[in-house]
């Protein structure tokens, strides 16, 4: 049960943050995109930049932010450059990989860039 419990946390905090993002003006354009490396949770625009999100979701935002694995980024990097191969700048386009947590109370906090440090 507990696992049930997890996806469907997980699915309502992606939820959250989509429209977070979309409420900034940066719509998001895919959900759990798909591509042979892995899975990215949400891809946003702004503008020309493709935005990369991890959403993690836990009681508190740091239990949250512990849970993403130098593996796991990995993966989204190799999804993400999936994604950009179908661009029309391709790897060239302007990028950023966000990490959104979300706490047990729905509060977000948006990392932008986190995967520059």
């Amino acid at each position: 049960m507990s696992g049930a419990r997890s996806y469907h946390a997980g699915f309502a905090a992606e939820d959250q943050v989509a429209q977070f993002y979309d409420r900034s003006g940066r719509a998001v354009c895919a959900r759990r995109w798909r591509g042979s490396a892995g899975e990215i949770d949400l891809i946003a625009r702004d503008g020309a930049e493709v935005i990369f999100i991890e959403v993690k979701q836990s009681k508190t935002h740091a239990m949250a932010a512990e849970h993403l694995t130098p593996r796991q980024m990995a993966r989204i990097y190799g999804a993400a450059s999936e994604f950009l191969a179908g661009e029309p700048s391709g790897q060239m386009t302007d990028v950023r990989f966000d990490v959104a947590l979300v706490d047990a109370l729905g509060r977000i906090e948006v990392l932008e860039n986190a995967y520059a440090a």
